[in-house]
């Protein structure tokens, strides 16, 4: 009877917090018994988002943001977009979650509650830009399979944990540890306990940077359900994919990670360049890593009309995975001739940086405004369409707004 009584509150909990209130009468709930309010679930208000953002699916949740919501210098829940692979985990009760770090490479197992986390270690903030490997990809042709993302799959939030490092140093891992993997309490969508929804990972070399986070924090808040509460990996510039939400155990290996989602063409690319339509074989196909550079201007808004004689203020940001943005510049004749903008260094490491410009206008008539980005490498974004692959990955195209002077 003990434990049916703290199931049920357990489930209570995690209903109220779905809602956005507390159940009055919660403990009078028919077995089983789903609340209206989640019968037909209004996502925006479910998950506090902002309700310009457009949901793309919703078995499981993918949500995306408008350029124009993602203005913002470090990105809100309200416009954070949500990538999930299955459905979010119920029955969260932080009194008792644990982290376990285990697997081939460690020496002793071991596992840490949230306060041991919290108290044991150091703790770090970072702006860390998460952007989903597949944004972009509504614009390849032939389309590509998976959620048709345009612009708005990518966040820089600020999220606050303890160096996932620390935690393996006190753990301790053997000299032939690879990769780590993670492995969370989400679960699948045909509820079948057996399988993940999702179990990616890193490289030891990614594992172990500084700014690679178990998170409990973001915004200086407990992190948001639908991002990963109350705990999940932040690998910042790396697709976010790798950046596991509701974590609950990091495996670490002597092989490159094999969990769901880390073979076929699932977060890989062709090696090298194949032709549109290509089926490509396994061995062919490389993890995604550092993400490609890239912009977003976030204003004005696409479609803005000005009058002729003013100048137009356009901002941004932008990012480049591991590396630094150099140089970003803005095109209004279709990319015949750029003229430079102003750019702010990040605020850390693998943070975006911030752009604006003014812009001036010849003649009355339609213009685009287009952004490119150049990395510290020297590679510039693309103006149009990069190489295509078969899941439609890393789309870093020049983005785009039109305007009209009149």
């Amino acid at each position: 009877m003990k434990r049916r009584n703290f199931v049920k509150r357990t489930a209570l909990g995690t209903l109220s917090t779905l809602i956005g209130a507390e159940i009055v009468f919660g403990a009078k709930l028919p077995n089983g018994y789903l609340p209206l309010a989640l019968q037909d679930p209004d996502p925006f208000k479910m998950f506090n988002k902002d309700r310009g953002m457009e949901v793309l699916n919703d078995k499981p949740w993918n949500i995306e943001a408008k350029a124009h919501l993602l203005d913002d210098k470090v990105t809100p829940n309200s416009s954070m977009f949500i990538r999930n692979n299955g459905l979010i985990p119920e029955n969260i009760d932080i009194n008792t979650w644990t982290l376990t770090i285990d697997g081939e490479s460690v020496k002793q197992p071991k596992t840490y509650t949230l306060p041991e986390l919290k108290s044991k270690f150091q703790q770090y903030t970072y702006q860390l830009t998460l952007e989903c490997g597949g944004n972009g990809r509504s614009e390849f042709d032939p389309p590509a399979k998976g959620n048709q993302w345009t612009i708005g799959a990518v966040s820089c939030a600020e999220w606050t944990g303890v160096r996932l490092r620390d935690v393996l140093d006190d753990v301790g891992i053997k000299d032939d540890a690879i990769y780590i993997g993670y492995h969370a309490t989400d679960v699948h969508l045909s509820r079948d306990p057996k399988k993940e929804p999702i179990s990616r990972g890193a490289p030891m070399q990614k594992a172990l940077q500084d700014e690679t986070l178990i998170a409990f924090q973001m915004n200086g808040k407990d992190i948001p359900l639908a991002h990963g509460y109350p705990l999940r990996l932040v690998a910042g510039g790396w697709p976010a994919s790798v950046s596991g939400k509701w974590v609950n155990r990091i495996s670490v290996r002597n092989v490159v990670h094999d969990g769901t989602k880390m073979t076929g063409d699932a977060y890989r690319v062709p090696c090298n360049p194949v032709e549109p339509g290509d089926k490509v074989k396994d061995e062919d196909m490389c993890i995604i890593e550092s993400m490609p550079v890239k912009s977003l201007i976030t204003y004005p808004k696409s479609g803005a009309t000005i009058g002729m004689g003013k100048s137009l203020n356009i901002r941004g940001h932008a990012w480049a995975g591991d590396l630094e943005v150099s140089k970003l510049e803005y095109s209004i004749d279709f990319g015949s001739t750029w003229k430079e903008c102003t750019l702010e260094k990040p605020a850390n490491r693998l943070a975006w940086q911030h752009f604006n410009a003014k812009v001036e206008f010849p003649k009355k008539g339609y213009y685009e405004v287009w952004a490119k980005a150049t990395d510290s490498r020297g590679i510039s974004q693309p103006m149009l369409l990069p190489g295509w692959n078969p899941k439609g990955y890393l789309n870093n195209a020049c983005h785009r707004i039109a305007i009209k002077v009149v």
